[in-house]
């Protein structure tokens, strides 16, 4: 691990227009569009590196006036990738708003469609995105790191990957009714089962993918065990951590109380109320970024940053409530005296254990009777705030409305998995640029280092672009010849420049 204590220094260059800028533009094999931008000198010394994300959603604002039950459908067009976490965040939050407790099937309707979602996109993550940087290394020829040499390379490897996500898809498929943007999930419950057809349908290949699951954790330990020193010190660093626990301390990725712990494992608060999140978690905001900064109030903005996501869930958690996971948790644990569990390439390993207990669970799922139960929607007495928070497959998210007594949403606030991770994604960019790139020439293969950085957060970053407050803006204006004519631009405290 390296010490990043002095590495805050990179954050302000002292005399920017005399150093070089390297971009990579946009960062390759992520959702959504960013860059990170490097400041070198002369000699290639490292003064600043930043993550940028270039794209603005809006879906805080623009959902305002709409009727509440239209949130959980219109909120997961933040995505493609992750819609169910949208979805169900976004549903549990109008279970509040309706004062409803579930009944056992549309609970359990949900955790399906939630297992579902987490399986997929976990194989999407680590087979099609990752795969060819730990498979094929950091620095392999560019032509064939990517899902098209994956599968030249490894075809069974390729197979397993497209295939599990297929299987999560279709569970999805059977809860939501699509397999993207469904519309299962309602406030108080959900508008269909599982039919007994639909239950014999998904039991037929539940046996291999808990097989193709259980080999896929293999795969990721093994890569640990053949580079374990680059793995245990690539891009590492120490951080405070934050994720949902089941009562009992158990993983749950559906429902629980908020836990934090600084970045020694002391504990921070515990089985939090998550519908007062904001008592515990307050977001900034940079000039440089449209994703918005979280930290941890009690440790203020410049300290209080923290890390979320399946190695988080994974350190954290007293044990996870399947019995394969469990025991691939304590192997994750155990390793190397620890140290996979504060590398962040560990995130790989984490990721694959959870996609083993997502499997574990929707067999287990799959085996309720109360999947095919008819009571499915329930509510009470009528309230104006609704917070909902689900462990995504990227880490916690949040959704927070209010609604008026016309039912319509005048305040709605996201903080999703990627925006929760946003200083730490920054952190592991800077340890890689210092421990790659210092004063050395710049090649595809280490500009491909600082994504490999990025990729082990499977960061969301469409979902995540939501400014708090002014958000800067530059517009030009060009003349037919291409020349610019006039430019304005407004900057995060509100102040415009125009220039002629």
């Amino acid at each position: 691990m390296i010490d990043t204590t002095n590495t805050q220094d990179l954050e302000t260059a002292a005399h920017p227009e005399s150093l070089r800028r390297v971009a990579i533009e946009p960062v390759s094999r992520v959702e959504g569009h960013g860059k990170v931008t490097l400041l070198l000198d002369e000699n290639n010394r490292v003064h600043q590196v930043r993550l940028h994300i270039v794209e603005f959603r809006g879906f805080e604002k623009f959902i305002q006036g709409r009727p509440y039950w239209e949130a959980p459908v219109m909120v997961q067009r933040l995505c493609g990738i992750c819609p169910v976490s949208h979805h169900l965040a976004a549903s549990k939050a109008m279970d509040m708003i309706v004062g409803a407790t579930l009944t056992p099937t549309a609970e359990k309707v949900r955790r399906l469609m939630h297992y579902g979602q987490i399986l997929q996109s976990h194989a999407l993550h680590f087979f099609h995105l990752s795969s060819p940087d730990l498979l094929f290394g950091f620095d392999s020829d560019v032509a064939k790191r990517n899902i098209v040499g994956i599968a030249a390379a490894y075809p069974e490897v390729a197979k397993q990957g497209v295939l599990l996500r297929k299987y999560g898809q279709e569970v999805i498929r059977v809860t939501a009714g699509k397999r993207v943007h469904g519309t299962g999930s309602v406030p108080g419950g959900v508008n269909k089962n599982v039919s007994l057809e639909e239950r014999d349908y998904l039991l037929e290949d539940i046996e291999q993918m808990v097989e193709w699951s259980r080999a896929s954790v293999g795969i990721a330990r093994q890569l640990f065990e053949q580079n374990i020193d680059l793995y245990n010190n690539f891009g590492t660093f120490k951080a405070h951590t934050l994720n949902l626990v089941r009562a009992d301390g158990a993983m749950d990725l559906y429902h629980g109380g908020l836990r934090a712990r600084d970045m020694d494992g002391k504990t921070l608060f515990d089985h939090y109320d998550y519908s007062h999140y904001w008592d515990v978690i307050f977001e900034d905001v940079k000039s440089w970024s449209y994703m918005k900064f979280p930290f941890l109030r009690s440790l203020g903005p410049e300290e209080g940053w923290y890390r979320v996501g399946p190695l988080s869930r994974v350190t954290q958690c007293d044990f996870i409530p399947t019995p394969l996971a469990e025991q691939a948790r304590k192997d994750f644990m155990a390793f190397s005296g620890g140290s996979a569990t504060g590398a962040t390439l560990g995130f790989h390993w984490a990721r694959m254990i959870e996609m083993l207990h997502a499997a574990e669970m929707i067999r287990e799922l799959l085996r309720d009777p109360d999947l095919q139960g008819d009571e499915l929607v329930n509510i009470g007495q009528r309230q104006e705030r609704g917070v909902g928070v689900i462990e995504a497959p990227r880490g916690t998210l949040i959704h927070h409305y209010k609604v008026d007594e016309h039912d319509q949403i005048t305040r709605c606030n996201l903080i999703v998995s990627t925006t929760h991770n946003n200083q730490a994604m920054n952190e592991a960019i800077r340890v890689v640029a210092l421990q790659y790139f210092d004063g050395r020439e710049i090649t595809e293969g280490l500009l491909n280092h600082i994504e490999v950085a990025i990729r082990a957060f499977d960061p969301c970053l469409s979902c995540a672009t939501h400014a708090l407050g002014k958000m800067p803006l530059e517009i030009e204006v060009v003349g037919a010849a291409g020349a610019q004519l006039s430019s304005l631009s407004r900057f995060v405290d509100g102040t415009f420049c125009k220039a002629e």
